[in-house]
């Protein structure tokens, strides 16, 4: 049987049209339930034929954070149709509230299934690429507690990897340096530290939650770090173009409609 907080969001997904927060029927802070609500999202996303490709870092960046009024990172799941890497012009049609943001992708090579440790994660990761991500949210006005956002997947909407496929001995994600562009003008700045200090202490905080909640990180699976600096509302016909120092450039081109 599906909760009240789930039906309320698959409902809000189903029409297109943003809902109450789901805080009221969970609390504010119970991250438990929470998940508990993002997992039956998931089971029902899987019952509709939908692949799990990966998760996806939230709320690690301190501006981000300030954005959107809450304290801690958190995690969603990525799936097969949330990859739009190779579209000339993403449509804007099936989403709700997007905005974007620029990040550090990892593409693990082994799985995270054991207790974590700094050289285990280290070893776990076969590429980076640079990436953008669309997040989005089924929550009217963007009016998310720590809970609203994960029982909504973190809101999760779509992402964009670059060609680039860089190995850990090339550059350190700590050090990379991005710079974001819309239509030619920057608008989003930041760096690897801005990211839970290190986009590798972002993964090793994903690899010890994901287990702890029996879903832990697998080989080939792809892994948004999270936000290097503020997300930027999405508008129909906008270019975006992220350049980030070792890892080179990622674009999305969004359509009319």
């Amino acid at each position: 049987m599906t909760s009240p907080a789930a039906q309320r969001l698959l409902d809000a997904a189903r029409t297109r049209t943003p809902c109450p927060p789901v805080r009221d029927l969970i609390g504010a802070d119970d991250i438990k339930a929470a998940y508990g609500v993002q997992t039956e999202l998931t089971a029902a996303r899987l019952a509709g034929r939908a692949r799990i490709v990966g998760h996806k870092i939230g709320l690690t960046s301190a501006a981000v954070q300030h954005q959107l009024g809450v304290d801690r990172p958190d995690f969603g799941v990525l799936f097969d149709d949330m990859d739009v890497s190779g579209e000339d012009a993403i449509p804007v049609g099936g989403l709700l509230q997007p905005r974007i943001e620029a990040e550090v992708a990892f593409v693990l090579r082994t799985d995270l299934a054991d207790e974590v440790t700094a050289d285990r994660v280290r070893a776990a990761v076969g590429a980076m690429a640079p990436a953008l991500e669309i997040v989005d949210s089924r929550i009217a006005g963007w009016d998310i507690s720590i809970a609203d956002t994960i029982a909504d997947n973190a809101s999760s909407g779509l992402f964009v990897l670059g060609p680039a496929r860089v190995g850990l001995g090339a550059v350190e994600p700590v050090d990379v340096r991005m710079e974001m562009s819309v239509d030619g003008e920057v608008v989003s700045t930041g760096s690897g530290a801005a990211c839970l200090g290190d986009p590798l202490t972002a993964l090793a905080w994903l690899a010890g939650a994901a287990r702890e909640l029996g879903d832990p990180l697998r080989a080939g699976q792809v892994v948004l770090a999270g936000a290097l600096g503020p997300m930027v509302p999405v508008r129909p016909g906008m270019h975006v173009r992220a350049r980030f120092t070792g890892l080179g450039t990622v674009s999305a081109r969004f359509g009319e409609v």
